[in-house]
């Protein structure tokens, strides 16, 4: 698969040319349909967005996609670090392309992932020139090297009782992106592996203040 063939749910803005693009990234095991449900709660209509659907077949439900595959207790394989490399590879030169289609440049443009996504958003994201990066219960791959250039803006939120990625994780996130010079906003809500409409206004005020620098 190329960049080219990466599947898409489009939500146009109601504007043209649109005030940004929002790409957001699925979980393990859901599919572009799990978050392009949730485009109208975001409230930031002048935004377009886009939501790719994962590279490979999940291997335990017939309709979910994946990034990468994990073991049972959540550990790579040689398999899932090669469908990594794929994935990091098919994301970086697809969202280093939407400038070309949208007609919005990388510096309007942010990318957002939930769980796996959140992790795929910083693998690819810590090295573009985008506005901005959210990470929703997601977390930093282990082996992810420090950025070569100044990094975009980073929020990550995360709930206090998520029993999929512990909230330590997200903690360790923050804490190893300040050491690196990122500019991180972080916040806990009391709540698991989800999404809340209170996740949505922090998102949303993240990009309208961003975007106004």
């Amino acid at each position: 698969m190329t960049n080219s063939q990466l599947q898409l749910i489009s939500v146009p803005a109601n504007i043209h040319p649109p005030a940004g693009t929002i790409v957001l990234l699925h979980g393990w095991g859901a599919n572009h349909h799990d978050l392009g449900d949730l485009a109208p709660y975001f409230e930031l209509p002048e935004y377009q967005f886009l939501f790719p659907n994962g590279i490979f077949d999940h291997e335990f439900t017939e309709t979910g996609k994946m990034w990468y595959s994990f073991t049972g207790a959540g550990q790579l394989t040689n398999r899932s670090v090669a469908q990594l490399a794929t994935s990091r590879q098919i994301l970086s030169e697809w969202v280093q392309s939407l400038p070309a289609t949208t007609g919005v440049p990388l510096d309007r443009t942010w990318i957002a992932g939930f769980s796996q996504g959140g992790a795929m958003t910083l693998d690819i994201g810590l090295d573009l020139p985008v506005a901005g990066l959210i990470v929703l219960s997601g977390y930093l791959h282990p082996d992810r090297p420090k950025p070569t250039q100044n990094a975009p803006p980073v929020l990550i939120v995360h709930g206090r009782q998520d029993d999929v990625v512990p909230i330590f994780t997200a903690r360790s996130s923050q804490e190893l992106l300040s050491q690196w010079g990122v500019e991180v906003q972080y916040q806990e809500f009391e709540m698991g592996h989800s999404i809340v409409l209170e996740v949505l206004d922090v998102v949303r005020n993240f990009v309208a203040n961003k975007s106004k620098l």
